[in-house]
């Protein structure tokens, strides 16, 4: 029997470690760093890179794909389509990273010698067919290429040639549903073929086999699913979708992506999939999924100080910030800081949020309670700040010259909530989102979406307030969660500064 655990500490640490709409982790350690990728799906750049040096505290270094050259994502890609569960490896002195487009190039394949980029241009996989691949290398040196299904090829990480057939391998549970995110690892004696099954939603679980080869044949672990909250009232639903990595000092630990839903019945999670942290044991060669909490025990080893990431961007550099993302793709001349010095310029491309091409720059709402600002000069068009979905679930305050209304956009229905004179010149546009902490109601919504302006002496005159489950994935369908930011809709619009504000939940 082998038994491996972690020391306790008694510090505690707060999980989800990546908060907001960071679905389908994938990790790797090189040396005593971890590098962590998620899907990013129709927003471009694509693919998030973070970095940390102690599983807990996570910096985003970059975006592997942000370069048109990379990723092609066309405007007719629909919501939720484009970049599906990437995965990162580190091997033979270079990082890799594999994706499926779903919505043009398949399954491509990059690399980078130091991942904050620059990554390599893509390597297409035509012959790789099936979503969510992994990468594994064996000790001659072959490299497997691990699909969803669950199928397996035998591939040139160099050319994206494949060999031969491909191999059906062991598919979760008899009937389970979606068998996908497959991971392969060589650990001990074993093989070890992690996979997600029982769909994305509350059925969501990983359950994990074993073999003495690559391709199997599998065993799979009595114990299984490994990981699942289904059929719990546990806080975080939804787990799957993991990966595995172990710690210098030999402990084990599992990422995996979960939702924190609010509200009445059956709950409504707004932020997406996050990326949550648990510690993993090893009893007669199987893993055991430690505690999952909101609060859990902190790793064995000192934790970094955590970085400062700026809340407010008053957009002074000629570069934009790397958590900066748009729907499908994002033209330089379109949303530039070098028009006005210390302003963000945009310009209209689409009439409104409702358009595929929409000129629009946001951001991952990351807490359950947020307020965002921003300073918006309308003289030269229309436009505003806006919590997104989708191109038919937003919310948005939008300003013209002596003008600002709230629109909401629910499915078919299209709504001016509200209108507001102002004076001509640039105005404060405000949106506050309201965690539900009592409910009242079975049918009461996560959160309350408070739409309006502040005036000169900083007072918040409220225009609406919306209920925040018509912006959930329950109501809206996808895989993406709330972005946040700001558009053009007719004309140019500046921006004078951006501010996100957590508030205590």
């Amino acid at each position: 029997m082998r038994v491996s655990s972690r020391p306790e500490t008694g510090a505690t640490i707060s999980n989800p470690v990546i908060p907001g709409f960071h679905p389908d982790p994938s990790i790797c350690r090189a040396g005593e760093d971890y590098y962590l990728a998620c899907s990013s799906f129709e927003y471009f750049p694509g693919i998030p890179v973070f970095h940390s040096r102690d599983l807990v505290h996570w910096t985003q270094i970059g975006n592997a794909l942000d370069r048109p050259g990379q990723l092609r994502l066309p405007p007719e890609t629909p919501s939720s389509g484009g970049l599906y569960a990437p995965t990162l490896r580190y091997h033979d002195g270079r990082f890799w990273l594999i994706v499926t487009n779903v919505s043009s190039d398949g399954n491509v394949l990059f690399t980078a010698t130091d991942p904050a980029g620059p990554w390599s241009d893509p390597i297409r996989l035509p012959d790789v067919h099936g979503i969510d691949p992994d990468l594994a290398w064996d000790d001659d040196g072959n490299c497997w290429c691990t699909v969803a299904g669950v199928s397996q090829f035998r591939i040139d990480p160099h050319t994206g040639e494949t060999f031969g057939e491909p191999t059906r391998l062991w598919s979760g549970a008899p009937g389970a549903k979606a068998p996908e995110a497959p991971h392969l690892y060589r650990i001990g004696d074993y093989w070890y073929l992690l996979i997600a099954e029982g769909g994305t939603e509350r059925c969501h679980g990983v359950s994990i086999a074993r073999g003495r080869t690559p391709n199997g044949p599998f065993e799979p672990c009595p114990a299984n699913p490994i990981l699942t909250h289904r059929g719990t009232d546990h806080p975080i639903q939804n787990t799957g979708h993991g990966d595995l990595v172990q710690g210098p000092d030999g402990s084990w630990w599992m990422v995996f992506l979960g939702v924190r839903p609010h509200g009445g019945t059956p709950g409504w999670h707004v932020l997406g999939r996050e990326t949550f942290l648990a510690p993993v044991s090893w009893v007669d060669d199987w893993p055991v999924v430690g505690e999952v909490s909101p609060v859990m025990a902190a790793p064995p080893w000192p934790l970094q100080e955590p970085a400062v990431v700026p809340v407010r961007d008053d957009f002074d550099l000629s570069e934009l910030a790397v958590g900066w993302i748009s729907p499908r793709f994002r033209p330089a001349r379109d949303c530039t800081t070098k028009e006005r010095a210390g302003w963000l310029s945009l310009h209209a491309r689409g009439e409104s949020l409702d358009d595929p091409e929409v000129t629009f720059l946001g951001r991952r709402q990351q807490h359950p309670s947020c307020r965002t600002r921003a300073l918006a000069d309308p003289a030269e068009g229309r436009g505003g700040l806006a919590v997104r979905l989708d191109e038919q679930h937003h919310y948005e305050i939008e300003a013209t010259p002596g003008h600002v209304r709230v629109l909401a956009r629910v499915g078919p229905l299209h709504s001016v909530v509200a209108t507001h004179p102002t004076t001509d010149g640039p105005v404060v546009l405000r949106i506050d989102m309201t965690a539900t902490r009592q409910v009242s109601d079975a049918r009461q919504g996560p959160d309350t979406v408070s739409l309006g302006v502040e005036d000169e002496d900083g007072t918040f005159v409220e225009l609406a307030a919306l209920d925040g489950r018509y912006l959930s994935t329950e109501v809206a369908g996808g895989f993406t969660g709330r972005v946040i930011g700001l558009y053009a809709s007719a004309g140019t619009v500046h921006f004078d500064w951006f501010d996100y504000e957590a508030l205590t939940d």
